[in-house]
């Protein structure tokens, strides 16, 4: 038994999971951060731990794993029994236990159980669909010191930040002839001009970046094989959720993509935090739908995750 599919599953959904007579596994929600020295965005996440004091059976991990085995409880917990008896003795032999996707456990100097995180997985599903990104590094340059020298005396706002056409310089001449002909009045009018440009130009910026960042979301260099299943309905409570993007476009997109891979996808409406939701396919039954998500992370999308909800 995979005791690590099956706490990965449940860790999308709650912050603890425990692992009767072993230990739990704890899940934090972690804010977005940037890296000082790389200019790396990183987005949101649920930070993991594990701590060997919570060992009381709560019968979460045992009725999940039930249901996914079409097992009795009593039996559910006898395999989990088992598995945390072969955990402990390789524990003992001073091996390290690897639980995919979710960290490693050793024993350490003094005989207690030391977790190392794993970072592959973000199991905060509102972050679903983020990536970490890069944001290069904004160069400066220096004004000349006729620019300087005309600054003083006009008090033109403008960045330093280094322009392809450089459009100050454009405004800095026309401000010159505005005061040369028609004073400082004139030369006002033009100052409120390059303000109401630089606005305009900032706005536009922000479009084109915000635009290639949900774009970025579909380029994938060496994507997984397609695995096709025969999903007769669409109906159910139970939905395999395939990724939740903030325009509407691009979840339009993913539907088409999914579709073209031969997945019963479709919309689900947008959630409390304004995301288009896109599903594989729903299912009426728990098992059905839990064998279609394990089919879909080991072939195609290992961050899909399981859904239940009622769909109006």
């Amino acid at each position: 038994m995979q005791l690590e599919t099956y706490i990965s599953d449940l860790l999308y959904r709650y912050d603890c999971v425990t692992v009767p007579e072993f230990g739990a596994f704890l899940s934090q929600r972690v804010s977005a951060t940037v890296h000082n020295t790389t200019n790396a965005f990183y987005p949101p996440k649920k930070m993991l731990s594990f701590n060997e004091q919570i060992q009381t059976n709560d019968g979460l991990l045992a009725r999940y794993i039930a249901d996914a085995e079409n097992i009795s409880f009593e039996d559910a917990l006898a395999l989990i029994a088992k598995e945390v008896k072969s955990l402990k003795s390789l524990l003992t032999e001073g091996k390290t236990i690897h639980f995919k996707h979710i960290g490693d456990l050793v024993f350490n100097t003094e005989g207690k159980m030391q977790f190392s995180p794993s970072y592959h997985l973000n199991y905060l599903t509102d972050a679903f669909g983020l990536s970490p990104f890069v944001s290069h590094n904004v160069t400066r340059e220096t004004y000349k010191e006729e620019v300087e020298a005309l600054e003083k005396v006009i008090p033109i706002t403008v960045t330093p930040e280094k322009r392809r056409a450089r459009p100050y310089l454009k405004y800095a001449a026309v401000a010159v002839l505005a005061l040369t002909l028609g004073g400082f009045g004139v030369g006002n009018y033009y100052v409120n001009t390059v303000n109401t440009h630089n606005i305009i130009a900032q706005e536009e910026a922000n479009l084109q970046l915000e635009h290639k960042i949900q774009e970025a979301n579909f380029v994938i260099s060496n994507p997984l094989p397609a695995v096709t299943l025969k999903v007769a309905k669409e109906a159910g409570n139970y939905h395999v959720v395939a990724g939740a993007f903030r325009v509407e476009e691009n979840c339009d997109k993913k539907v088409e993509e999914l579709k073209n891979d031969g997945f019963n996808a479709r919309k689900i409406g947008v959630n409390k935090y304004g995301l288009h939701q896109v599903i594989y396919s729903s299912f009426t039954e728990r098992r059905a739908a839990i064998n279609a998500l394990n089919a879909i992370k080991r072939s195609n999308n290992p961050n899909a995750w399981l859904l239940v909800k009622e769909l109006n």
